[in-house]
């Protein structure tokens, strides 16, 4: 079994301490966000491999080498200012904390995110060639892989429309990023790739893989996986992951977020949070069905 360690929320950068208390309790319990009285119960004897997606690895750092399970990181880090991203550190420190983390878990186990890219007459096409560059830069020797993604149409995306006020891509943009991105990658010694997109930008210097391949599992873990088959038509080929997240709990309050759908809820959410619950959010009631995951 993989746990993304999350897709619905950040659990590293605000929930580290209850992922530790979990971790060293042995076992998790994951509300089903679709019939929240049923809960899968995890044990962490049945994981195998363990993917962390942050955008901020700090609360984590010091706690990692605790942790007996290989260990997949991806983070990530865009160039955009307070008004889409409030609540995230500066990126120097961020950059200090993946310097950190790579000499932790190995330059192998790091990706970094670029995404989502939109543009705007803020965020503009050059504004992200340059930032790029620079971030490839900064990053030299502490990362190899980059993934990077274009804005979806997403609720929340739909509701901070008049914030982002983003333009839809041209052919034009996709080739400057593809040719521009591509340059930058190869002169730091990094591929770079998309993650599920119908624009994979393969033909200007872009690798072709998924964010978790099944070779990548297979080499972490000795072990094979399903396809993951969980978004945009079933087309992705990531292996199988099991997301211990809550949606609309995370306070980063990203404008572009997938995960937050409803910004109202995050504050009154958070507030049902412990780090000694077995849950992420709230505790245990006598209504809920607790079934054992097994691998």
């Amino acid at each position: 079994m993989i746990l993304n360690v999350s897709g619905r929320t950040d659990i590293v950068a605000f929930y580290s301490e209850w992922f530790m208390n979990r971790y060293h309790e042995g076992f998790i319990d994951v509300r089903n966000p679709f019939n929240p009285s049923l809960v899968s119960r995890i044990f962490f004897d049945d994981v195998d491999l363990i993917l962390f997606c942050t955008k901020n690895p700090i609360p984590i750092l010091n706690h990692l080498k605790e942790i007996k399970k290989p260990i997949l990181f991806h983070v990530t880090l865009t160039p955009y200012k307070q008004d889409i991203e409030p609540n995230i550190p500066s990126k120097k420190v961020i950059i200090k904390a993946i310097k950190k983390l790579s000499e932790i878990v190995g330059i192998d186990n790091l990706y970094i995110r670029y995404d989502p890219i939109f543009i705007s007459d803020q965020y503009t096409l050059e504004y992200h060639i340059k930032a790029f560059d620079k971030l490839c830069s900064l990053l030299n020797g502490y990362v190899k892989k980059i993934i990077i993604s274009f804005l979806d149409d997403y609720k929340n995306v739909r509701q901070n429309k008049s914030i982002l006020n983003y333009r839809s891509f041209t052919e034009n943009d996709y080739k400057e990023i593809g040719i521009n991105f591509s340059n930058s990658a190869k002169k730091y010694d990094m591929t770079v790739q998309t993650c599920f997109e119908d624009k994979n930008l393969v033909e200007y210097g872009f690798i072709k893989g998924e964010c978790l391949s099944h070779e990548l599992a297979f080499k972490l873990t000795g072990k094979t996986y399903s396809s993951w088959k969980a978004r945009k038509g079933n087309k992705c080929n990531c292996v199988q992951m099991v997301d211990i997240g809550f949606y609309n709990s995370c306070n980063h309050l990203c404008k572009y977020c997938y995960a937050n759908f409803d910004e109202k809820k995050v504050k009154s959410i958070i507030k049902n949070h412990d780090p000694n619950s077995s849950l992420l959010i709230g505790h245990l009631t006598k209504d809920d069905t607790i079934k054992i995951r097994k691998k």
